[in-house]
């Protein structure tokens, strides 16, 4: 087993001096242009939300708590893109049907009469056997449909949608019985057209804990300094060449960590109106473990599966991993995450179109992971992160920039419909483009 690891090992590492030996050969014109070219979604949109924040007018301390309440929404979601990225799939769209499973347990949940953290765990609970067996069926049609799996997926989800709206339009007071006046429409047929979550799931994981902007950012930085000190004595005692720009970045991050810890501290024993932002930090733990548990993930067997299987399927099979096996397994994951990502989508909104709170999902989350500077090949927790806060800091800047440079804040509405889907063109674009550079070199 230990041979098998390190010989696994050797080609990763390999590949790192080769990257690094390239680099170093590169003039600093080459090596802004390179820098440039992989990160030009990214640098765009962050022109584009510097602009909107200053047209908008907006105040620190109310952009902070919305986008705050915006990544501690929709981060999970952005999250669960990340595996099959990896196994090679592509964006999986499909989570939609990962999103179906966890809208349903809200509603069954609701209907029980459970709220509040219970309540919000019963859904996990409840969403999980649903959510693995649509990623099992999910997995196994994209199995059938390789080279074509993210068309497949936004499709199947077009098709899953039809079949959730017979259940619960059609069966919910035939086939499937439920009486409850408030959800049910008069008829005794069919689910409401919108579900309040205010009695019962409402915040039921927010409210757990809160704790102030600035208190919760001296705990992020503190911890977050810690973690990189560790590293950095880690990689100096190993003294690999492979190590060396990964040292250099950590250093960087030490020291902006510094800087974040220095700005905490002092507006926290401010009368800043920043201290009024309230964090939800037991969502935000929660968001951390799963950003922990993709790192982690790529260390284990499974991981090492996924990322041979991504990289070139033939060799993967040929070395005996079980390719099909394991392209389900990331579908799995990913549905199942998104279902609960998606409870904690709900419980933050407190209300939802029962028919179409769920249609937008895999297009909003795709498009903000791309943002952030992922590809269909390519994707990491710092990507999916950086896109959760550039994206949705378009989301609140556009109507009010679009007010004050137009008069007509609609145009902002429009802006935000253009960046979801154009971003994802764009993106898909520039990878075509990417791949045919590098099969000309």
């Amino acid at each position: 087993m230990n041979k098998k690891h390190n010989n696994e090992q050797k080609p990763a590492l390999t590949a790192g001096i080769e990257e690094i030996k390239e680099i170093k050969h590169l003039t600093p014109g080459e090596k802004i242009k390179k820098f440039l070219v992989n990160n030009m979604v990214t640098i765009l949109f962050v022109i584009l939300c510097g602009i909107g924040l200053r047209l908008s007018g907006l105040s620190m301390a109310f952009y902070l708590n919305d986008i705050v309440n915006r990544i501690a929404r929709n981060s999970f979601l952005i999250l669960a893109l990340i595996i099959p990225v990896m196994a090679g799939m592509g964006l999986n769209f499909a989570i939609v049907l990962g999103a179906m499973a966890g809208q349903a347990a809200i509603i069954f949940v609701t209907h029980w009469g459970f709220g509040g953290p219970f309540g919000i765990l019963l859904c996990a609970l409840l969403a999980a056997p649903g959510a693995l067996f649509l990623g099992w069926m999910t997995g196994r049609l994209l199995n059938r449909a390789r080279g074509k799996e993210m068309i497949t997926s936004l499709i199947l989800g077009f098709f899953a949608n039809g079949v959730y709206q017979l259940i619960f339009l059609l069966m919910i007071g035939t086939i499937i019985p439920m009486q409850n006046e408030v959800l049910v429409l008069s008829s005794g047929i069919g689910l409401r057209t919108t579900i309040d979550l205010s009695d019962g799931l409402r915040y039921g994981l927010d409210d757990i804990i809160r704790t102030p902007f600035p208190l919760f950012v001296l705990m992020f930085s503190a911890v977050a300094l810690v973690v990189l000190v560790v590293l950095l004595v880690r990689m100096r005692s190993r003294q690999l060449a492979v190590d060396a720009p990964k040292r250099k970045k950590l250093i960087m991050w030490s020291v902006f960590t510094l800087v974040l810890l220095g700005w905490s501290l002092m507006t926290h024993f401010s009368l800043s109106q920043i201290n009024l932002v309230r964090v939800p930090t037991f969502t935000m733990l929660v968001i951390a473990v799963l950003c922990l548990f993709n790192i982690f993930i790529v260390k284990t067997k499974l991981g090492q599966d996924f990322r041979s299987v991504g990289q070139d399927q033939h060799i993967a099979q040929v070395s005996g991993i079980n390719v099909d096996r394991t392209r389900i397994q990331a579908i799995m994951i990913s549905t199942l995450l998104a279902a609960w990502g998606h409870i904690i989508f709900l419980q933050n909104l407190g209300a939802f179109s029962t028919y179409g709170s769920h249609e937008q999902v895999g297009m909003f989350a795709s498009a903000a992971i791309l943002i952030g500077g992922a590809s269909v090949s390519k994707a990491t927790v710092g990507h999916a992160i950086l896109g959760a806060v550039l994206f949705h800091t378009l989301f609140i800047v556009s109507p009010l920039a679009g007010r004050n440079l137009m008069g007509d804040a609609q145009l902002g509405e429009y802006f935000r419909t253009f960046v979801a889907y154009g971003v994802i063109g764009v993106s898909l674009g520039l990878h075509a483009w990417r791949k045919l550079i590098q099969s000309r070199k």
